[in-house]
């Protein structure tokens, strides 16, 4: 068969094909620490949440919802996005989707044309790069690796990365892979450019409610001169444990929702109806659960930070998300003819130590690969001494 150059163009998820490598693995009877996948392993979704689920199916709600989403998730969204100071959004402005990625998908489709150019913050989580191509758009990166994947060091480089042919810019804060949260002098470096160049910006807010030390994720679509020209992204996969139901949601301008609206109505139609109810108790009533989750995530964090300096490994402190960027430039591995050096580490770790991370190569950050501490201490603990003795640290 012939395939569509548009397909050729996009590699596999490097996130997906290291899990699968771990599933089979652990298909052979190997006991892999699986810190490659941003699922939630040792927390479930919150009892609240499955019961809500189970009575709307039980009430019969398992057929078709307007497309958009149910008036009262659409509602209990906007309340939110009113509680982060996004003022401007109503439910004329919210589309329900089965996960943020299908919604960041609609998105890219809605405004990208052939050889438009998005702008990335490297690293960047690893299906931006591919929805841009899917839409025939071109890319531009900044690298704020050596800036400790802190924003407000690189705004003269992202300046000189975003001009007036600049259609996108993608802020991803707190960030997968890297877990930093942007300063407010950072975003508003952000709206500077954005503004100059009226470029739209597309908030990826997934792990907004993650946060460490009392910081606290600034809402770009907050600062003056961003009301119109952000979309703003989220979802329940992460801070409610939700990453199986597939919900998620965008806030728009009208405009934008309208035209949107075409491709979510011809691909997926609608999001789950029952899952859309449980949606709603998430959102309303779950906020002990997400600071359970939140708190263990951050104790989490700070002991894979000091296990790594107690073996001379110097890693940034994530300030949200639940992801540890690992320097691995130094180690003993090198990469073999076209092959990254971080992609050879990640082969080495999983098929010695059995320990799966992610290169950092997928997200545009070479020399690092990325660790999910969404998985409990014994785990993790396990996957830095596995690393230890087999000298890859």
């Amino acid at each position: 068969m012939d395939f569509a150059a548009r397909v050729e163009r996009i590699e596999p998820s490097a996130t997906v094909a290291i899990s699968n490598k771990a599933s089979e693995l652990e298909a052979e009877g190997v006991d892999v620490v699986d810190l490659s996948v941003g699922d939630i392993v040792d927390f479930d979704t919150p009892e609240n949440v499955k019961e809500a689920g189970k009575a709307a199916m039980d009430a019969g709600h398992t057929g078709y919802t307007p497309s958009n989403g149910i008036p009262e998730l659409r509602e209990a969204i906007v309340d939110k996005l009113h509680g982060d100071g996004l003022s401007q959004y109503g439910t004329e402005n919210i589309v329900v989707t089965p996960g943020g990625k299908q919604g960041l998908f609609e998105v890219f489709q809605t405004l990208i044309d052939d050889g438009d150019e998005v702008a990335l913050v490297d690293p960047a989580w690893v299906s931006y790069e591919a929805m841009v191509k899917l839409s025939d758009g071109s890319l531009n990166r900044v690298d704020t690796a050596q800036y400790d994947f802190q924003l407000e060091p690189a705004l003269d480089d992202l300046a000189e990365a975003v001009s007036d042919d600049t259609e996108i810019l993608v802020v991803n804060s707190p960030g997968n892979p890297h877990g930093a949260v942007y300063s407010d002098e950072a975003l508003e470096g952000v709206r500077d450019i954005a503004v100059e160049h009226d470029v739209t910006v597309i908030s990826d807010e997934i792990y907004k409610e993650i946060t460490y030390d009392g910081v606290e994720a600034t809402s770009i679509g907050t600062l003056d001169g961003m009301a119109e020209r952000t979309i703003t992204l989220n979802g329940f996969s992460k801070a409610y444990a939700m990453t199986g139901w597939r919900l998620g949601y965008y806030a728009a301008p009208e405009s934008v929702v309208d035209q949107a609206g075409k491709i979510h109505g011809h691909s997926v139609t609608c999001a789950v109806n029952f899952v859309q109810h449980a949606g709603v108790e998430a959102l309303r009533n779950t906020d002990e659960a997400v600071e359970e989750m939140r708190s263990a995530f951050e104790d989490r964090r700070d002991m894979l930070v000091d296990l790594f300096e107690e073996h001379g490994k110097d890693v940034p402190t994530p300030d949200g998300a639940f992801y540890l960027m690992l320097p691995v430039a130094d180690s003993r591995i090198d990469g073999d003819g076209d092959q990254p050096q971080d992609v050879a580490w990640a082969e080495e770790a999983i098929e010695t130590a059995h320990v799966a991370t992610v290169p950092g190569s997928a997200f545009g950050t070479p020399g690092w690969v990325r660790l999910a501490y969404a998985n409990d201490e014994d785990r993790l603990r396990e996957g830095v001494e596995r690393l230890a003795e087999h000298d890859l640290l």
